[in-house]
């Protein structure tokens, strides 16, 4: 009767939607391991990629410093770069920093004898540089780039007690007509300037 053949369809309808639930329900379980596997190898790809772009940028920092160190000098660990242009202080610490270096800082009497060397040769035998080290917030405390004390000074103390500016002059010079001393001297004073960059 047509009562029987819809209550077999409706039998057939419920058995094909729970068949289907079945299934869809054994197969989402291999989709989400799936999914995982495909995460994981998403993440480990974008991994790899961001360890190639870390190695790239090494790696042009690196010629870079080359390419410093064949314009300028190397000295203990370091390439020092002189800039015979005339600048202040802030000017010459600023350009330094674009260029991923620092104003130069001697930290051994060795390394400042190399310094003094480099600029008679480099810039002039009469010319004067800027150091990386200021007194600008304690008057008399004396520190590096890094706000951290400075341990060796070559201070000319000989002829003048250096340094002896005060509150007037905070940044400090080598003077190459003083064999390699140092004088404090007013921030605002135009000098030549060398970087020094950190090679390892």
């Amino acid at each position: 009767s047509c009562q029987s053949i819809m209550d077999t369809r409706a039998v057939c309808l419920v058995f094909c939607l729970l068949l289907l639930a079945h299934c869809t329900l054994q197969q989402n379980p291999s989709k989400k391991k799936n999914n995982a596997a495909n995460n994981a190898a998403i993440e480990e790809l974008k991994k790899q990629i961001n360890d190639i772009v870390a190695e790239l940028n090494l790696l042009k920092e690196q010629q870079a410093l080359q390419t410093v160190c064949l314009r300028g000098t190397k000295i203990l660990g370091k390439c020092f770069l002189a800039d015979p242009v005339k600048k202040t202080y802030h000017t010459a610490n600023d350009d330094c920093i674009a260029k991923g270096g620092s104003l130069s800082t001697p930290v051994t009497g060795d390394e400042n004898d190399q310094l003094y060397d480099y600029v008679r040769q480099s810039i002039g035998p009469e010319e004067h540089i800027w150091l990386g080290i200021n007194d600008l917030v304690t008057d008399g405390h004396w520190v590096d780039q890094s706000g951290s004390s400075v341990r060796f000074k070559n201070w000319e103390t000989e002829i003048t007690l250096q340094p002896d500016g005060g509150r007037g002059q905070n940044c400090a010079i080598l003077s190459t007509t003083a064999n390699g001393k140092w004088f404090d001297e007013n921030c605002r004073a135009e000098k030549a300037s060398v970087c020094e960059f950190n090679i390892v």
